[in-house]
Formats: structure tokens, C-alpha cells, sequence
């Protein structure tokens, strides 16, 4: 008799229910960690399931997803909006994380979703460099930011700014050799290299953060339209409002991924400053009252979303088309 199973990926958890004969399992937890996805892995298998089926939310189901499929094991991976609608046709108005891995088993057994095929070695391997020099472009600016500090202090041994220096050095030679590998991985890659070639056309983006940002988009389902993107990189606006005593101001949610938005933070600034057509739009966001950082994420949001239509269109970067003063009502 067939089983299913079904996923429910948070933070710090996995909960795992399996049914069959319509009948579900208790919910199981395990820890989102290696060891966690090793322990869910050996007990799926003993299950062996016809299908799992997790959603494609956040930036914590990709990993877990290529697990299951390197260990042979049928995984599922669906829209998120697919499965609401699915929640809503059920009546459920219910939510924990075992309503959901319970749903999601069910959405397995009712809907036979297709399984889900992993990107490529090429893909993999880009997100894993991109997002080492992300952390050691990371860094090597807060390095720069501490040489900053002791060269402004007069009482400042020379020993520590020279030990400083170094270590900016040394960071910056592991980026290059990373650098290196991954456009090394591009040029086994054509559709990797061109769609390289359109992100260095945008104003402020260089080679490390070109990689940066291609070692994220290029794995994830193009399917996704704009408002998707912006919540997988965390750019979404979030609303906190309660009857009539809390209206607090609007907030990016920052719950997505992170190496999205730090690699778009400094192309999104110097753009600002050198890109005539974003400042326009940033300077019209700032006299409508919107504080510089508010204007500032705004701009990320749009680099984002234009970045990854070109990648989904297969043509360069072009700013002129992304902001207009039009658009600020969607800013």
C-alpha cells in the first residue's frame, strides 16, 4: 500500500508525517541540521515512500531537497500558493506544523505532484563558491572597516594596522582564488557565462558579486515572479498592525536569503550614487518622506527583481527600464 509523506521545513525544524490508507502518523521532528537530515533520511527510508512532498519556501528546502534525492528518495518539491489553495479547498483553518506535514502528504497522495529534478553539478558548485566569497567579501569589509577605526586613533600600535593589512590581504587572495574556480565553472557552463555577462551589466555589480548573485538565482525554479523574489531574498515588506492602539512602521521581513541581500546592498548604493536614473528614483523616494535606508532597500528590491527578469529573459541589465518615478508607488 502506497505512503506518503509530507515535509514541513522551518528555521530550525523538519517535521515529517506519513499516511496511508488516509490514515496519518504522528508528526516526527528533527533538527535542521546535518545530522538532523541524516536521522529524517534513514527514517524515509525505512517508510519508503511513493513521494515526499515539501514546499519551495524560504531558503531552508533546497539542502534538505538534494539530500533526499542523492539518497534515492522520490521528492516533490511544490508552489507554495499551490498548496494554500489546496489547504483552502480542504477547510483547513488550522496551522501547526503537523497540520501542514499532514496536508502536504496528502496534497502527495490526491494531487501526484511530478518529482522534483535538483540543478546540475555546475549549478550546485557556482552556489557553493558564490557563497564563500559572499562570506569573505563579508569579511574582508569589516576588516576594512577595523584598519579604518585603528588608523584614526593616534595611540594605535603599527603593529596591529600592519596585522590588520595583512589580514585584508590574505582575504583578498582567497577571494581571487575563489574568484578564479568559479569563472573557471562558468566557462564549462555557456548559459552560466551569458547569463554572467548580463548581470555585469548593471552599475556597480563586479565579478565577485556578479558570482554572488548568479550562484543564487541560478538554482532557483523560473517560475518565480517578482514578488516571490523579493520574499525569498527577505526584501518584502512586512505591515505590523493590531485593531487601533499598534501601527508600527513597515519593516523588510529580512526572513529569506541572506546572501541575496548582502550582495545586493553595495552594488544597490553605489548605483545611487553613479547610475543617473536610480538616483533620480532614490532622491524622488527620499522627498516623499522616505528615510535614506527605506530608499535605499527599495532600490535593492528593484535591482533584484530586474536582475532576475533578465536572467528569465536572457538579456543585459538595463536600469533605464527598471526605474521609473512611475514606479514609486510599487517601491
Amino acid at each position: 500500500m502506497s505512503v506518503y509523506a509530507g515535509l514541513d521545513i522551518g528555521a530550525y525544524a523538519v517535521d515529517l508525517v506519513t499516511r496511508q490508507a488516509d490514515k496519518a502518523s504522528k508528526a516526527r521532528r528533527y533538527k535542521q541540521t546535518p545530522e538532523g537530515h541524516n536521522a529524517l533520511i534513514a527514517q524515509l527510508k525505512k517508510a519508503k515512500p511513493t513521494l515526499i512532498v515539501m514546499e519551495a519556501t524560504g531558503i531552508y528546502y533546497f539542502d534538505l531537497a538534494v539530500a533526499l534525492v542523492e539518497a534515492g528518495l522520490p521528492v516533490a518539491v511544490i508552489n507554495p500558493k499551490s498548496f494554500r489553495h489546496f489547504a483552502e479547498l480542504k477547510l483547513q483553518t488550522s496551522k501547526t506544523d503537523a497540520i501542514d506535514s499532514d496536508l502536504l502528504a496528502e496534497y502527495g497522495q490526491r494531487m501526484a505532484p511530478g518529482p522534483w529534478t535538483p540543478p546540475d553539478q555546475h549549478h550546485q558548485a557556482l552556489r557553493s563558491l558564490g557563497r564563500q566569497i559572499n562570506r569573505l567579501v563579508g569579511c574582508r569589509a569589516q576588516a576594512r572597516n577595523r584598519l579604518h577605526a585603528l588608523k584614526a586613533t593616534r595611540s594605535t600600535p603599527s603593529l596591529l594596522i600592519e596585522d590588520e593589512q595583512e589580514g585584508i590581504t590574505m582575504l583578498e587572495r582567497r577571494i581571487d582564488r575563489l574568484r578564479q574556480a568559479a569563472l573557471e565553472l562558468l566557462a564549462e557552463a555557456p548559459e552560466l557565462q551569458r547569463r554572467y555577462q548580463h548581470l555585469l551589466a548593471a552599475k556597480g555589480i563586479g565579478e565577485a558579486t556578479a558570482l554572488s548573485l548568479l550562484a543564487e538565482l541560478c538554482v532557483l525554479p523560473t517560475s518565480l515572479k517578482s514578488g516571490q523574489i523579493s520574499r525569498h531574498a527577505g526584501l518584502d515588506v512586512r505591515q505590523h498592525q493590531s485593531g487601533a492602539s499598534v501601527n508600527r512602521p513597515a519593516r523588510i521581513s529580512k526572513a529569506g536569503n541572506v546572501y541575496l541581500r548582502s550582495a545586493l546592498y553595495m552594488p544597490a548604493l553605489s548605483a545611487v550614487r553613479y547610475d543617473p536614473t536610480v538616483k533620480a528614483f532614490y532622491e524622488a523616494l527620499v522627498a516623499r518622506g522616505k528615510k535614506k535606508i527605506q530608499a535605499l532597500v527599495a532600490v535593492m528590491r528593484k535591482y533584484l527583481t530586474g536582475l532576475w527578469a533578465c536572467l528569465k529573459t536572457d538579456t543585459p541589465f538595463d536600469s533605464t527600464r527598471l526605474f521609473q518615478t512611475a514606479g514609486l508607488q510599487k517601491a
